[in-house]
C-alpha cells in the first residue's frame, strides 16, 4: 500500500468523535461546502474533522451511489438527511452482454420505501441498470409531490403503463429520459396522459421506444412546454411530423430525430429545411434512423453550432458524412457507425479540428464476412487532424502496434482509450506479433489515462506496462488476453487509483484473484467471468476480506469447481438478502459502516 493510500485508510478508521472541531461557525461551513460541486471533494472535506463531517451530512442534497448493494437506503438516509437528488447504479456492466442472470436483483422498491419516509421532497431520481416495476413507478408518482426528474438508463421490469402513471401524476415534472431500457412497450398512448395544462417539461427522451405514439398529444405537449430544451423522439416519427414539432419548439438545444427515410414532396422538403434553419440554439443532434442521403442537406442550416453529433443509428457512407461534417465547424463529440469506413474518418480528420470524443460502432458486429468497416488507417487519419482528441471508443477488425503508437503520439492527452479489435486474440496483422507494444505506448504516453479497454493478442507484457505506467487509471476492461496470473498481479500491484476491474475469458486464476487483498477495499468492484478462478479461491478471499461481498454466479455448486462469474465489491451494508438461487454471496459485513461511508460515496 502506498503512503497516500495508507494515510487515507488510517484517517477513515479514526473515530469521528476523536477528531478536532472546526473553528468556523456553521454559516461559514455551509457557504464553503456549497461551493464544492464534486462528490469526491465533498467526501474529502468530510474527513477534516467532526464538524465538517456533520456539516457535509446535513448540507448535501445530491448523492451518487455506484453500486446499490454497497450501502443500504437506511444508512444513506441516516448519513444524509436532506437529499433531493439520487443517482443509483445497480447491475454490473456485463449485464449489458447478458452475462448476469435476469433476476439478479437491483430492485428499486426497497429504496423508494425508505425515500418516501425520509425524503418526501425528493425531486430527482436517476437509475442505471436497476429493476423497476410499474408498481414502483406508480409509487414514485404518488408519494413524492415535488418530484421533477426521472432518468432510466438500461433499466428493466417496467412498461409504458408505468410511464403513464408518471405522466399523469407528476405535476412538476421537468425531465423524463427513457433510454435503452428493457421495457414492455405496449403502446404510445402514455403521451396522452400529460394533463392539458401541463407545461413544465424541459427534457423528453423516448428515442428507444418502438411503438407508434399519439402524435397529436405529443405535438400539443411540445408546443405547450415553452422551456423544452431536449427532445428525442423514436423512429416512428416521420419527417413531416418532425417538421411540425420543430415549428412548435425552435428553442431546442438537443434533438433526436425520427426516421429520415420518408419520401417528401418539394414543399415538404422546403418546410423541413426552414424548420431546421430556425433552430438557432441546437448543439446536439442524434437519431436519423435509416437516413437517406437525399434529405441530409435539410440539416445543414442547423449544423453551425453543433458540438455533439450522434449518428450511431444512421448507416451513412463516407461521402454523406464528409458533406455533413463540412457544416459542423464546432463539433466536439462524434458517434458514427463503421459504415463510414476509413474514407469517412479521413473526413473527420479534415473537418473536425476541435473534436474531443470519437466513438465508432460496428453496424453488424456478428457478421464476420462483412466487407465494410474501419481499420487502423482511419484512426490514424483522425489523430492527425484532431489533436484535442481525449476519448475514443473504436471497434475495428484489424490494428497494428505502429498505428496505435502514432495515434497516441499525435493525441497524448487521452483520458479514455477503448480499443475493441472484434476478432478475439488477433495479433498485429502486419507483423503477426502480439499487440503488447500498442497498449504499452498508450500507458507510457497518456499519463492522464483514466479508462482503458484492451483487445487483440496480448501477453502478460501488456499488463506489466499497465502496472508500471498507468498511475491514474481508474477503470480497466480486459477480454481474451494475458498469459498467466502474473498479468493481473501486475495491474493490482501497480495501479494505485484503480476502481473498477472487468475481466472475461482470461487465464487468470486463484493466485491472481488473491493478489488483490489490499486493493479490493478501495475499489468499487471486480468482475471476473470465464477465467480459472475456483470456488475454493473465492471462499478464501471471503475469509480473508470479511468486509467484501464475494458473489459467485453459476447453476451448480461444489467446493472445488470453477467459479463461472465472480463479482466482488465493498459493502457497508453486509451481504444482500435478495440474491436468487443462482447467486451465492460468500461474505460481507456491516462492521464500521458509519466510519467507512466515504469510500462508498466517491466510487
Amino acid at each position: 500500500m502506498d503512503r497516500n493510500s495508507k494515510r487515507k485508510k488510517e484517517s477513515l478508521e479514526l473515530p469521528i468523535e476523536s477528531t478536532r472541531s472546526s473553528p468556523f461557525p456553521d454559516e461559514v461551513l455551509e457557504r464553503v461546502l456549497g461551493l464544492l460541486k464534486s462528490t469526491k471533494d465533498r467526501s474529502s472535506v468530510s474527513l477534516v474533522c467532526k464538524d465538517w463531517y456533520n456539516a457535509e451530512s446535513w448540507s448535501r442534497t445530491h448523492v451518487f451511489i455506484g453500486n446499490c448493494y454497497s450501502v443500504s437506503p437506511e444508512i444513506v438516509a441516516r448519513r444524509f438527511p436532506k437529499i433531493r437528488s439520487v443517482t443509483l447504479k445497480g447491475k454490473p456492466r456485463f449485464s449489458d452482454f447478458n452475462l448476469v442472470p435476469r433476476n439478479w436483483g437491483a430492485d428499486i422498491q426497497s429504496w423508494l420505501l425508505v425515500f418516501a419516509s425520509k425524503y418526501p421532497f425528493l425531486e430527482e431520481l436517476r437509475l442505471k441498470r436497476m429493476s423497476i416495476t410499474d408498481e414502483s413507478l406508480e409509487f414514485l408518482a404518488f408519494n413524492f409531490p415535488n418530484f421533477k426528474a426521472l432518468s432510466l438508463l438500461s433499466c428493466d421490469g417496467f412498461s409504458t403503463d408505468g410511464l403513464a402513471a408518471i405522466a399523469t401524476h407528476c405535476k412538476n415534472l421537468t425531465e423524463l429520459d427513457i433510454q435503452e431500457n428493457g421495457i414492455d412497450d405496449k403502446s404510445g398512448s402514455w403521451l396522452s396522459c400529460f394533463p392539458e395544462n401541463f407545461s413544465s417539461l424541459e427534457i423528453l427522451n423516448f428515442a428507444n421506444l418502438n411503438s407508434e405514439v399519439n402524435f397529436d398529444a405529443l405535438e400539443r405537449l411540445v408546443t405547450r412546454c415553452k422551456s423544452l430544451k431536449v427532445l428525442k423522439v423514436n423512429k416512428n416519427i416521420s419527417l413531416d411530423q418532425l417538421q411540425r414539432l420543430l415549428v412548435g419548439a425552435p428553442q431546442l438545444t438537443e434533438l433526436g430525430t425520427g426516421s429520415f427515410s420518408q419520401e417528401l414532396s418539394t414543399q415538404q422538403y422546403t418546410d423541413l429545411e426552414n424548420a431546421f434553419s430556425h433552430c438557432k440554439n441546437l448543439d446536439t443532434l442524434s437519431g436519423l434512423w435509416e437516413a437517406m442521403a437525399l434529405y441530409l442537406p435539410v440539416l445543414y442550416p442547423a449544423c453551425t453550432n453543433l458540438t455533439f453529433l450522434n449518428l450511431s443509428y444512421a448507416a451513412l457512407q463516407s461521402l454523406e458524412l464528409d458533406n455533413l461534417l463540412r457544416h459542423c465547424p464546432q463539433l466536439r463529440r462524434l458517434w458514427v457507425l463503421d459504415t463510414v469506413e476509413d474514407k469517412g474518418l479521413e473526413a473527420v480528420g479534415s473537418h473536425c479540428p476541435l473534436l474531443e470524443e470519437l466513438r465508432v460502432f460496428p453496424a453488424d458486429p456478428f457478421d464476420e464476412e462483412i466487407i465494410h468497416g474501419v481499420t487502423e488507417a482511419g484512426f490514424v487519419a483522425v489523430s492527425y487532424g484532431c489533436r484535442r482528441l481525449h476519448y475514443v471508443l473504436y471497434f475495428c477488425r484489424q490494428m497494428t502496434n505502429a498505428a496505435v503508437a502514432t495515434i497516441v503520439q499525435n493525441c497524448p492527452n487521452f483520458t479514455h482509450f477503448r480499443l475493441c479489435i472484434m476478432n478475439p486474440g488477433q495479433p498485429d496483422y502486419t507483423t503477426n506479433e502480439p499487440m503488447d507494444e500498442a497498449f504499452g505506448a498508450v500507458v507510457k504516453t497518456c499519463n492522464k489515462l483514466q479508462r482503458l479497454s484492451v483487445s487483440g493478442l496480448l501477453t502478460d507484457l501488456t499488463f506489466e506496462y499497465i502496472g508500471r505506467y498507468a498511475k491514474n487509471l481508474e477503470t480497466l476492461s480486459v477480454a481474451f488476453a494475458g498469459s498467466s496470473d502474473w498479468g493481473m498481479q501486475c495491474v493490482l500491484g501497480g495501479c494505485p487509483k484503480l476502481r473498477k476491474l472487468e475481466i472475461r475469458d482470461c487465464p487468470f486464476g486463484n493466485a491472481a484473484l488473491l493478489s488483490g487483498l489490499e486493493k479490493y477495499e478501495s475499489m468499487r468492484s471486480l468482475w471476473m467471468s470465464s477465467c480459472k478462478v475456483t470456488m475454493n479461491g473465492c471462499r478464501l478471499l471471503a475469509r480473508e476480506m470479511p468486509r467484501l461481498n464475494v458473489e459467485v454466479m453459476k447453476e451448480e455448486w461444489s467446493d472445488d469447481s470453477q467459479a463461472d462469474k465472480v463479482y466482488v465489491y465493498r459493502s457497508v451494508a453486509g451481504p444482500r438478502r435478495d440474491a436468487p438461487p443462482s447467486v451465492l454471496t460468500l461474505s460481507g459485513s456491516a462492521e464500521k459502516a458509519s466510519l467507512d461511508m466515504q469510500f462508498i460515496f466517491v466510487m
